[in-house]
């Protein structure tokens, strides 16, 4: 038995999760809304959320521009509803691949998997919530009892997924996803894992041991004797295939940390390491409220970001930092690009070419390893940047 209860009978917690469930709330184009950011975002931090808009709406989403699209989530956002903007988003191709913390798609499970999260109150004795068996993300809660099922759930998973060996976070992603669609039909609708396995998108964990999935992985392979392990270099090497690969690309950042470095990476280690000058990404949004007077990655701005070859030097006017809680913006953000012109792509169904990209990435990499020219190859990126 676990040492914590799940909730003593007769206390409080009846009242505790007494709040309205929250949902994943999906957008639908408002055309108020578009008129807000248009008209009413004029200055400030309201005036980068307006450009951030337009900047992923007007030019990342153009069909001329053909951009790969890396969405990164950090900060407990699956937890606060807003899954459900990610699902719009996967669902109409605006966004091509995931970078998660783990934590993210591990409350998303919750949805899959039918349990209910409700809205709170930060300003709670969390002793007695202790003793209560409820479970408090700042003013999100729930019984501590859906942690133990969805942990049940993950190590059941586990046992007859028929993972073997090491593997990428994006294979346990869509096996996880499948494995939904299986067992809870429809689940495509509420759960972000369920919808990246059917509409394609690789799905991607920066630090796969940092989370309630990584922690049953490890039960895994210490009660099982399971040979399972995630290998973070496939994980690189797939992510920069998939970099490589874009004609233009372009972020979109929610909140920062590990993620956010996971993705932005791939440009300056294509030829730092690799001898790849691919150039640096041709869009950058980031929604945070980190500052870059404190030095932490997510405060870098796409200036900084420029010196590691990040970002091409030549399309800083198509990047933008939005300081506004992520809780706020993202939903907003969706709610444009759902309601403007190009509010539908072709998916690129990038989680099935992931070999065909890789073997790519391999072959370019070893043609470089024996043709390095004479220049070095971050003059020669810098080059390529002028040239754009």
């Amino acid at each position: 038995m676990p040492h914590r209860s799940p909730g003593a009978q007769g206390g409080r917690k009846g009242h505790y999760l007494s709040g309205k469930p929250i949902k994943y709330y999906r957008p639908r184009g408002s055309a108020d809304i578009k008129a807000l950011v248009d008209d009413g975002f004029q200055a400030f931090n309201a005036a980068r959320l307006s450009e951030a808009c337009h900047i992923y709406a007007d030019k990342m989403l153009a069909p001329e521009s053909d951009t790969t699209i890396g969405l990164t989530v950090a900060g407990a956002l699956t937890p606060a509803g807003l899954g459900g903007c990610v699902i719009e988003l996967m669902e109409r191709g605006l966004i091509d691949f995931v970078i998660s913390t783990g934590a993210n798609l591990y409350h998303d499970l919750h949805y899959a998997l039918n349990f209910t999260l409700r809205r709170g109150s930060p300003f709670l004795d969390d002793r007695e919530l202790f003793e209560e068996g409820v479970i408090r993300i700042y003013d999100v809660l729930f019984p501590a009892s859906v942690l133990l099922e969805t942990d049940s759930y993950v190590r059941d998973f586990l046992g007859r997924s028929g993972l073997d060996g090491p593997v990428a976070t994006s294979d346990l992603h869509l096996a996880l996803g499948q494995d939904l669609l299986t067992r809870t039909p429809g689940s495509e609708e509420y759960s972000v894992v369920a919808a990246a396995a059917k509409y394609g998108v690789p799905v991607y964990t920066s630090s796969p041991g940092d989370s309630s999935i990584g922690m049953n992985i490890a039960y895994h392979e210490l009660m099982n004797d399971s040979r399972l392990m995630i290998d973070p270099n496939k994980d690189v090497n797939e992510v920069f295939a998939l970099v490589l690969a874009g004609t233009r690309n372009g972020c979109v950042i929610l909140g920062g940390g590990s993620p956010k470095n996971f993705y932005l990476q791939a440009q300056p280690t294509l030829w730092e390491v690799y001898g790849i000058p691919k150039g640096g990404n041709d869009y950058f949004i980031q929604i945070t409220t980190d500052q870059v007077v404190w030095g932490g990655l997510s405060g870098a701005t796409p200036a900084e970001a420029v010196s590691w070859g990040k970002v091409n030097p030549g399309v800083l006017p198509d990047t933008v930092v939005a300081f506004v809680d992520s809780t706020i913006a993202f939903p907003i953000f969706a709610e444009y690009a759902v309601g403007s012109a190009n509010n539908r792509r072709a998916r690129k169904n990038l989680v099935h070419r992931r070999a065909e990209l890789v073997a790519d990435l391999k072959r370019q990499a070893k043609e470089a390893s024996t043709s390095r020219p004479d220049v070095s190859a971050f003059e020669t990126i810098a080059d390529i940047d002028r040239d754009r």
